[in-house]
């Protein structure tokens, strides 16, 4: 059973670890919370994709001013929460979770998609850019586009991390708008 939950948590290696496939670095992210507009109350699904892998997940995501919290869970099993508070990264993780997930590529993709362009272009080190048009976002170095976020048709989005080679499509309900 380990094992088959194991496999699928493989997939947040598409999402955090750093592979030999890394063509550049990414900046690191590490916004505030303080930084989101407003509070955030999600369940997501997220589809994960690299090469011909394809694996789910589902994640309970809850941001405020003060904190970022995220569990992440395969057939009912956590395989990870992590608590971002602006400062320190605390992550619980299961034992049979590889240790090549890191939380804070997870972080990054997730502040990517759900932060303010303002604030992730002031965290942004010289070199890189962040063009944010019409719902798509494109983080650059150099011209070139290593990590891509676009809305689908359907509400999902679709966010590409080129530098690594995987792709996520997450689809959000936001508990506070959920029907009873």
């Amino acid at each position: 059973m380990h094992r088959l939950i194991a496999s699928l948590l493989l997939c947040l290696l598409l999402a955090s670890c750093a592979s030999t496939r890394m063509l550049v670095q990414l900046p690191t992210l590490q916004l505030a919370p303080s930084a989101l507009p407003q509070p955030l109350q999600l369940q997501q699904r997220l589809q994960f994709r690299f090469g011909t892998h394809e694996r789910e997940l589902d994640a309970l995501l809850e941001a405020d001013g003060s904190q970022v919290r995220l569990a992440v869970q395969a057939m009912g099993q956590t395989g990870v929460r992590m608590v971002w508070d602006g400062t320190t990264l605390e992550q619980t993780r299961a034992p049979w979770l590889p240790p090549q997930v890191r939380g804070e590529r997870v972080l990054d993709d997730l502040q990517f998609a759900l932060w303010p362009a303002a604030a992730i272009r002031a965290a942004l080190p010289a070199g890189w850019t962040l063009v944010d048009s019409g719902g798509e976002r494109r983080l650059e170095q150099g011209g070139k586009a290593w990590l891509l976020l676009e809305p689908l048709p359907d509400g999902r989005v679709r966010l590409r991390n080129l530098a690594e080679g995987y792709e996520l499509v997450i689809e959000s309900l936001d508990m506070e708008q959920a029907p009873p």
